[in-house]
């Protein structure tokens, strides 16, 4: 199975597990930044670790304070291999913007529909940085 992904941000090759959310995420007060856990009592993935996972968001719910989330997920090595969205959030992505200027390795952001999501959920998954998604 192969799915081309539009690149948001780009980066390098990663792998991963996919773990495709169910429902929006908000990452402020929804995950941990130090742990990479989801920590939203209402969320249906409550408990699942996003950690070095292709995490597949169906949306997100928005903060201004989003993208430090992200960027403390992203110092503490703790950020997703890869991230895809149905819709690009921009705040989200902004804290992978300003990792990047500050030198650390960031994951990279692809746009993908949420029902393609959904198919690739469990499995492990290869993502391009040319935005090619294969399974292993």
């Amino acid at each position: 199975m192969g799915l081309i992904a539009d690149i948001l941000i780009p980066g390098n090759d990663a792998a991963g597990p996919c773990l495709a959310l169910t429902a929006p995420i908000s990452f402020w007060g929804g995950v941990d930044p130090k742990t990479g856990d989801i920590i939203d009592a209402r969320h249906p993935q409550r408990g699942r670790n996003i950690a070095g996972t292709v995490l597949a968001l169906p949306g997100t719910i928005g903060s201004s304070s989003a993208s430090a989330v992200l960027l403390e997920l992203v110092h503490a090595g703790r950020a997703p291999a890869a991230i895809l969205m149905d819709t690009p959030d921009a705040i989200l992505l902004l804290g992978l913007v300003v990792a990047r200027e500050m030198g650390w390795e960031t994951p990279p952001a692809l746009r993908l529909s949420a029902t393609a999501q959904q198919s690739l959920d469990g499995k492990r998954l290869l993502v391009s940085s040319q935005g090619a998604i294969t399974t292993e």
